[in-house]
């Protein structure tokens, strides 16, 4: 697009067509490095958009009508995005054309000029917003100007930078990077902090149309792009977005364990098909997810926009609903559970996102890894959503730092406390258990399928007057500053042993109660137990065991009793992810100490074994077999097993039977690359596998 001679060559005319090409697009122009898309990190997307990375320079060739003159002539492009673009909003970029460029503003320099064609280098500042940029081309000459028509096809879609200094997302350890940018899979954690279970999920964000997904996603938040400038402001419309409550966001939330109207959470195994899917239908919301669907697709959606971004699974998660800080259990004069006072619950585990960015709209020290939880559980300033709360403020109790510190400091450190109602219907303080929450806390290791625990960097190690502080800290913030008092002496303790890898699925379950008397004397106690199923959130779903047991202590003495759940009274109670919890309490006769303690295990299910079949090409056809064993004494019905991104298969499997499926597929990208597959029925969930595959590259 240019001005074309005529009339002394001063006479403006566009041509018939402006054209911003990405170097794949024209074979006739030679990239500089500063264009190469493996320089932006933007060469995994399976696009064929112009797509950058703020900060960092870029080039398009624009196709002219006529050679420009820079004596006479001028040139300037303009960005548009959003519906109302604005050059005081940031959403309308006018790029002058400078002689050098500063790379920290929008400018543009001339790098190479042949006949109608010029090659600009584009410089964006680090603080860009992100999203897509409709681009036309303004030129003028001594007559006047003209402006190019917009070209879908010559829109640029600009990213966040973590490799740019500038950019708030800059995480300087290229391993680091590779790992929570650019690896499209991962692996997330459930069970319970003695089973812990792992499941690999594909992210998938550099999938074709992914992007446009994540931008619809933005679009359909109904914030003014003038925002998406503020990574803090980006990932918490992503925490909203990506569940439905509120603004028919990604994901609806399922824990009922009635899923005929959608999908199993328990057999997604990616996000790609649940973007798509959400993108294809306008934004109906996506039926079902639960904690770990949740932060699998904004893995997904942070790092296809260029956050770091990564899943983390809690053990002992705390749900505080009364902004108390503490995680407290009710009980009776008898010591029965007042279940319509225990509205505060602690999950098996729950699964949210630490994603990276500076914050410097907090005190310094306070960047690094931020805690977002897209699960919908408590409002944040009347919405759904949860973050980005700094880690570093969780660790150390500084919870009256925004965004949601005190709810995400609750889950991983509250103490949990035990109430007794007293005769004239009050509470009085019985007991705290300060270790219950917050174990095991984990994420994928950089660079390897290993777990790696990083409880350090969300509280301080139990016990150690730091983390004492922290806690007594953030409960001066809560709605009872007051909670804390001088502990009771204790000479008797109780806990629950589990063996190996625990229960397995479709057996009796057997645990082992261990109580010491650390005294010189006697110590008689009734312990009363019941064990009910539990949704891994921590909600009951009823009680199937209760029992009385009488214990006697010699001084001194360790006693062990064994415990056992049947197979014949759990096979039809049981939900979704297999979990119970036991609880036990009582009262030492002699001190009128409270016994009381809570133990979750799960049952574990079997894993799907993937074999390859077949030599590893790219574009040639192979195979893999898909078996399982059932563990249960019964037929299991209408098994579906899912493969990602090939399709379904639906068998029955009799008892203690093993089956073995086909998948057949051709591979489309050369390095490791992962299988993942899961099973799902009404009698079983939880049951995966994953299969590594090497493709090697063309030579």
């Amino acid at each position: 697009t240019g001005c074309r001679a005529g009339g002394g060559g001063d006479t403006p005319m566009m041509g018939h067509q402006s054209v911003a090409r990405h170097p794949k697009w024209d074979s006739n122009l030679r990239p500089t490095g500063e264009q190469d898309p493996v320089k932006h990190h933007t060469d995994c997307y399976h696009d064929d958009e112009l797509i950058v990375r703020r900060g960092q320079p870029f080039q398009i060739a624009l196709e002219l009508s006529r050679p420009f003159k820079h004596s006479t002539d001028k040139l300037h492009l303009e960005l548009k995005t959003g519906k109302l673009p604005q050059v005081s909003k940031g959403t309308h970029v006018i790029i002058p054309l400078v002689d050098e460029l500063e790379n920290v503003c929008w400018q543009s320099q001339i790098t190479e000029q042949s006949g109608n064609r010029v090659q600009l280098l584009v410089s964006s500042p680090p603080n860009a917003l992100i999203g897509r940029y409709q681009l036309t081309v303004t030129t003028g000459c001594a007559k006047g100007e003209a402006t190019s028509t917009h070209d879908p096809a010559s829109d640029i879609y600009m990213l966040f930078n973590p490799w740019c200094e500038g950019d708030t997302v800059f995480m300087d350890n290229e391993d680091e990077r590779m790992e929570y940018v650019l690896n499209d899979t991962g692996r997330i954690y459930y069970g319970t902090e003695k089973q812990i279970g792992v499941r690999t999920w594909n992210f998938g964000q550099f999938s074709e149309g992914i992007l446009q997904a994540c931008l619809f996603i933005l679009e359909k938040s109904k914030v003014q792009p003038f925002g998406f400038g503020d990574s803090v402001n980006v990932v918490r419309v992503v925490s909203a977005m990506i569940n439905s409550l509120d603004d028919r966001g990604v994901l609806e939330g399922n824990w009922s364990g009635d899923y005929e109207e959608g999908t199993s959470p328990t057999a997604w195994s990616g996000s790609v098909d649940i973007l798509k899917k959400y993108y294809a239908e306008g934004g109906t919301p996506v039926k079902y997810g639960q904690c770990w669907v949740f932060s699998g697709v904004t893995t997904t959606v942070l790092r296809c926009l260029g956050i770091a971004c990564r899943s983390v699974t809690n053990f002992q998660s705390a749900h505080d609903t009364d902004v108390s800080l503490t995680t407290d259990v009710y009980f009776d004069e008898n010591m029965e559970p007042l279940d319509r006072l225990n509205t505060d619950s602690v999950w098996n585990f729950h699964v949210w996102n630490d994603c990276w960015m500076a914050r410097p709209d907090l005190p310094p020290g306070m960047g690094g890894w931020q805690a977002v939880d897209s699960t919908p559980q408590e409002t944040s300033q009347g919405t759904f959503c949860c973050g980005p709360a700094s880690v570093n403020a969780i660790r150390t109790g500084q919870v009256y730092l925004k965004h949601d510190t005190p709810f995400v400091f609750a889950e991983v450190n509250s103490d949990k406390i035990y109430w007794q109602r007293n005769l004239d219907s009050t509470f009085s303080q019985i007991y705290i258990e300060k270790k219950a929450v917050g174990h095991c806390i984990s994420t994928k290791a950089v660079g390897s399928d290993e777990r790696m625990d990083i409880t350090d960097l969300y509280k301080y190690p139990e016990d150690t007057e730091e983390e004492r502080i922290a806690v007594e800290t953030a409960s001066r913030y809560g709605s009872r500053p007051e909670t804390y008092s001088s502990p009771a002496a204790e000479d008797v303790q109780i806990e629950v042993v589990m063996e190996g890898e625990g229960p397995r699925m479709g057996a009796d379950a057997q645990l082992k109660i261990v109580l010491r008397n650390q005294s010189r004397h006697p110590r008689r106690a009734t312990l009363h137990s019941q064990v009910a199923v539990m949704y891994y959130t921590g909600v009951l779903k009823g009680t199937i065991k209760r029992e009385k047991l009488p214990v006697e202590l010699m001084p001194s003495e360790v006693k062990t009793i064994e415990w056992v759940l049947p197979y014949d009274q759990y096979q039809d109670q049981l939900v979704d992810q297999a979990a119970l919890m036991l609880t036990l309490s009582g009262r030492v006769s002699e001190t009128q100490q409270v016994l009381a303690t809570q133990h979750n295990f799960r049952l574990r299910t079997p894993d799907l074994t993937i074999t390859p079949v077949g030599e590893a090409v790219v574009g040639k056809e192979m195979a893999a077999k898909i078996s399982f064993t059932n563990p249960l004494p019964r037929t299991l019905k209408s098994v579906l097993f899912r493969v990602e991104g090939l399709g379904l298969q639906n068998v029955d499997v009799g008892s203690h039977c093993s089956v073995t499926l086909t998948e057949h597929f051709v591979p489309t990208l050369p390095g490791p690359r992962k299988l993942v597959a899961s099973l799902d029925c009404r009698q079983l969930t939880q049951v995966h596998g994953v299969a590594d595959i090497l493709l090697p590259a063309a030579s």
